[in-house]
């Protein structure tokens, strides 16, 4: 088998020589190869010409294989590409260049996709999405969020690190015990897509900050865990006209919905007018959660969050997912808005 590959060396060296086209250099060592497995398949086994090709046509077949799955390998790729470069995004501004070839193979999973093709994963490469919260709810969303190419993200909680995180949180390390939240998550998504852009703000979301933050965003999600930060994300995002992804667990129990008055969806407060008193909703320190489950919401809410920006599926928009974990089960509610809500109503 050796001197057939020094043939095709050979081949390959004089064309390169006398400057011949990359094709036809392929193309006459496509037919050296086609006549050699052509004499091992026809001539006699003790033929002399046979015996000096190696006798046995399979090392030839077997290499042939392989490169007719590299060869189309590439031609996947060449056309991704070219659908991923030559459509333009509908509905967001296009930032300059295209994708790279990493990147292409990256999201090459999305850009087969029918709903989400190219186009859909521009329109995730120019998104700007920022995250309330870096723990239970907000780990999983934020890393689907890097994973899935999402352009912007930004995340804002004022915690640290804390070894009772871990059991749940699983974008932080042990290492990252007593580091920001919002860094430990940074550098996680950061190792996970170099691609993207991650803005971290260590602080809590104040009603001095809510406005000039969020509008540097087009979609927010919510995975907080006090009612006074979620009332206030609502009443900013409604008032900027914003869809708000909201999640919430208990111990065995997630919930998520999409609060889009801008779109006739029910804003938060149009269902949950007051803060239930403490008793009756116990923090997760308090009652308890298991360990998946905020992986699980999380996930759906990043989930939703890319359907949102792509335009595919139905989302949650005016309706809530009920997940139970204890017994394998999900329900949907439907929402309405509330004509009387001081938020969104009137």
């Amino acid at each position: 088998m050796a001197i057939v590959f020094l043939m095709a060396c050979v081949i390959y060296g004089f064309g390169a020589y006398f400057k011949a086209p990359k094709a036809q250099r392929w193309m006459l060592i496509a037919v050296l190869f086609t006549a050699v497995i052509g004499v091992l398949l026809t001539f006699p086994e003790d033929h002399s010409l046979r015996v000096a090709l190696g006798g046995s046509p399979a090392p030839y077949l077997i290499f042939a294989g392989f490169a007719a799955i590299a060869l189309a390998y590439r031609q996947v790729l060449l056309r991704l590409r070219q659908r991923a470069q030559n459509v333009e995004p509908i509905g967001v501004a296009a930032k300059t260049g295209g994708f790279s070839d990493s990147e292409l193979e990256r999201y090459a999973r999305h850009i087969v996709l029918r709903e989400i093709g190219g186009m859909g994963q521009r329109k995730l490469k120019n998104a700007k999405v920022l995250v309330i919260g870096a723990g239970g709810l907000g780990a999983p969303a934020l890393q689907y969020l890097a994973a899935a190419g999402v352009g912007t993200i930004g995340v804002i909680d004022d915690d640290v690190v804390e070894n009772a995180n871990l059991q749940r949180q699983v974008i932080h390390r042990d290492d990252a015990i007593g580091t920001p939240k919002v860094f430990s998550a940074q550098s996680a998504m950061l190792a996970q897509n170099p691609h993207i852009e991650v803005r971290p703000y260590h602080r809590r979301l104040s009603l001095e900050n809510a406005s000039t933050l969020f509008a540097e965003y087009e979609l927010i999600l919510d995975g907080t865990d006090n009612f006074d930060t979620r009332y206030l994300a609502n009443r900013t995002a409604v008032a900027l006209g914003l869809p708000l992804i909201s999640g919430a667990l208990s111990q065995w129990e997630g919930q998520l919905s999409i609060f889009d008055p801008a779109n006739g969806a029910p804003c938060y407060q149009c269902i949950f007018p007051k803060a239930p008193a403490p008793e009756l909703a116990p923090s997760c320190a308090e009652a308890g959660v298991i360990g998946p489950l905020p992986g699980v919401i999380g996930a759906m809410m990043a989930q939703e969050a890319i359907k949102l920006i792509t335009g595919a599926g139905t989302v949650l928009r005016g309706e809530m997912l009920i997940y139970d974990a204890l017994f394998g089960e999900t329900r949907k509610l439907s929402l309405k808005p509330r004509p009387d809500c001081p938020i969104c109503g009137g």
